[in-house]
């Protein structure tokens, strides 16, 4: 079957290519704690590109499924293919999405040191402005923001 094909193609380019993707997320994590900006542009820009391929490929690996039979209101594709006996398809499946979550783990800790790095500049910013004894406040999103004295919280 040509579908049965495609799909294979589509899984082998998702598994290389977010092997790509986990590659760079770790050379990313290297330029956060080096603070190398212009490296870390180049990589999210790379990152990005990685990103829209594998979203366009899993249009097309959805479109490809539901050419199999495959009905997207009854469950996971991985049950479907399983089901069918696909058992190659399957296995790469599997490892597909195996794949993403590590990527998935790596991007996590990323996002942590980018909170980290945000902390730290905002404790440096309220050094600076000479507002480290005044009181905080917590937003919505779990981020601090200083009260100074001048700040109007509430008028009758």
């Amino acid at each position: 079957m040509a579908a049965i094909d495609d799909l294979k193609t589509l899984l082998l380019q998702d598994i290389s290519q977010l092997e790509t993707l986990a590659e760079i997320l770790g050379r990313e994590k290297s330029c956060l704690a080096n603070s190398d900006l212009r490296q870390l542009e180049i990589l999210t820009k790379e990152k990005n590109d990685l990103l829209d391929a594998v979203r366009e490929r899993a249009k097309q690996k959805i479109r490809t499924l539901v050419q199999m039979g495959y009905r997207p209101e009854s469950g996971e594709p991985s049950r479907f293919i399983r089901a069918a006996g696909f058992s190659e398809l399957f296995g790469l499946w599997q490892e597909a999405e195996q794949n993403l979550r590590t990527c998935q783990t790596l991007n996590q800790t990323n996002g942590r040191v980018i909170s980290h790095l945000q902390k730290r500049l905002s404790t440096l910013t309220d050094i600076f402005r000479g507002a480290t004894g005044h009181q905080k406040l917590y937003g919505a999103k779990g981020q601090q923001t200083t009260v100074s004295g001048s700040t109007v919280l509430a008028s009758a």
